[in-house]
């Protein structure tokens, strides 16, 4: 069966720390200039609705490290539901490559392109989250300290899709997370709800900076 990256609650907790530990062992292999060619004759098709130095450079270039390919498709080249329905374009990319990689505007695109691929879907980043940047960040955290549960992660500016995926790694994975927003800049009530119900650590959102900051 298929496994697609929507968010970050498409992984369990086992399977966030499996990927953290595979995190480790790929960048030791990388820093050590072992051969790694796990990914030869593997192609990833990179939709970008909009532009991006980061997203596009890190998995091209990490496609490129793991022995396989990755085609750029620009906005103008695939015009995602507009040329064609994003469907169809799941259906197509389906028949030619082995992973999909979308950054798109909405994230409903995102789940359309899931719902029809054949082959994985990942979220790049959409209006929702970027599941990618929060499990990297997190990764990063474990370099510095050990057990993520053991942490708690303050975030200060305003409620957004990062925000989200902050939210969702903090349910799975036990931490504490506040947000220190401005009113009317909090997260999407719906992901807040989510994560509140699964939390096994404490998650606030507040306006006031002391309490945010508070030790």
């Amino acid at each position: 069966m298929k496994r697609d990256l929507v968010t970050i609650a498409d992984i369990d907790a086992s399977e966030f720390e499996l990927l953290l530990g595979l995190s480790a062992r790929l960048k030791h292999v990388l820093t050590s200039r072992q051969e790694h060619a796990w990914l030869a004759g593997r192609t990833l098709a990179m939709i970008f609705e909009k532009p991006s130095l980061r997203t596009r450079v890190t998995f091209e270039a990490g496609m490129h490290q793991l022995g396989g390919t990755a085609i750029y498709l620009a906005p103008d080249d695939i015009q995602l539901g507009e040329r064609e329905s994003v469907g169809d374009i799941a259906r197509n990319l389906s028949c030619w490559v082995d992973i999909i990689m979308a950054r798109t505007y909405s994230h409903a695109s995102i789940v359309e392109l899931a719902a029809h691929a054949s082959v994985p879907v990942i979220n790049g980043l959409s209006d929702l989250t970027p599941p990618c940047q929060v499990l990297a960040d997190c990764f990063t955290l474990t370099e510095l300290r050990e057990d993520l549960a053991s942490l708690r992660i303050v975030f200060i500016g305003d409620g957004n899709n990062v925000v989200h995926s902050w939210l969702l790694a903090a349910a799975i994975m036990g931490f504490d997370f506040t947000l220190v927003c401005p009113p009317g800049y909090e997260p999407d009530e719906f992901v807040l709800e989510r994560a509140r119900e699964t939390a096994k650590g404490r998650i606030l959102v507040t306006h006031d900076m002391d309490e945010g900051t508070a030790g």
